[in-house]
């Protein structure tokens, strides 16, 4: 649940040019029914370390969408595989599997009919090699 609605917030933040913080606050009082039970530290956590690492995590994106580029990805796409790079990358609590499984469960809700195999292959790949990196 909280997970889901970083990843909404995210996409929000690519169609929108707003103040984060700003997005961030209006999202939080719009949003205050359909929050019930969401770990606000986590969504804060995630929200703002992926607004705060893109250029890294995109880049960890660029590098394994052999044929894409970032700005042509679909907007929901993006958003989803942020968050799971930025998991994969400092969220050392949460398992790497989850991180991914948890993306393309994502994907099969939001995204289109390949969204799910694209990500869990970008993601797969960009978790290898960061697993070869730490020596894991």
């Amino acid at each position: 649940m909280s997970r889901e609605h970083a990843m909404k917030l995210l996409y929000q933040f690519q169609i929108r040019n707003d103040d984060i913080r700003e997005q961030v606050e209006y999202y939080l009082s719009e949003s205050e029914e359909d929050l019930t039970g969401i770990d606000k530290d986590y969504f804060l956590d995630v929200v703002y370390g992926v607004m705060d690492n893109l250029n890294d995590i995109d880049g960890h994106i660029r590098k394994h969408a052999k044929g894409w580029s970032v700005e042509r990805m679909p907007k929901v796409d993006l958003a989803i595989m942020r968050l799971a790079v930025y998991e994969l990358l400092f969220r050392k609590d949460i398992p790497w599997n989850v991180s991914i499984n948890e993306a393309v469960e994502l994907a099969k809700k939001y995204g289109g009919e390949r969204s799910s195999s694209f990500i869990n292959g970008i993601l797969g790949k960009v978790s290898a090699e960061l697993h070869m990196v730490d020596g894991k």
